[in-house]
């Protein structure tokens, strides 16, 4: 499979069942295509998910499309990512985050 297929898109009818009845944890991308930041990070997004397949899903939400999730997350500020396991925050992390960060902030989710 396509590493971008491997990222999922979210919205409003769709973010419940792909974050919270997932039964591997969840890296939530907060972001807007007008954010240059956030388009910088997408290819970072698309290596994660393939190397993590099977053990973490990466799915994005566009604010703009989808401002009521971003406020419940209390996202201020975009690129936000959110790492949900068991339907909990575990982890959060504001603008741009190298590819080593990322894969560090979800081995220590996933070694708990």
């Amino acid at each position: 499979m396509d590493k971008q297929t491997l990222v999922r898109h979210a919205d409003d009818n769709s973010f419940e069942d792909l974050v919270f009845k997932s039964g591997q944890p969840v890296l939530v991308d907060f972001w807007a295509p007008w954010c240059g930041p956030c388009r910088a990070l997408a290819h970072v997004l698309d290596e994660i998910a393939g190397e993590y397949d099977g053990r973490l899903r990466v799915v994005k939400v566009n604010v703009d499309e989808s401002p009521g999730i971003a406020r419940r997350y209390r996202v201020m500020s975009i690129p936000t990512l959110v790492l949900v396991q068991g339907g909990e925050l575990r982890e959060t992390r504001t603008g741009l985050v190298s590819r080593d960060r990322l894969s560090a902030m979800v081995d220590n989710v996933l070694e708990r």
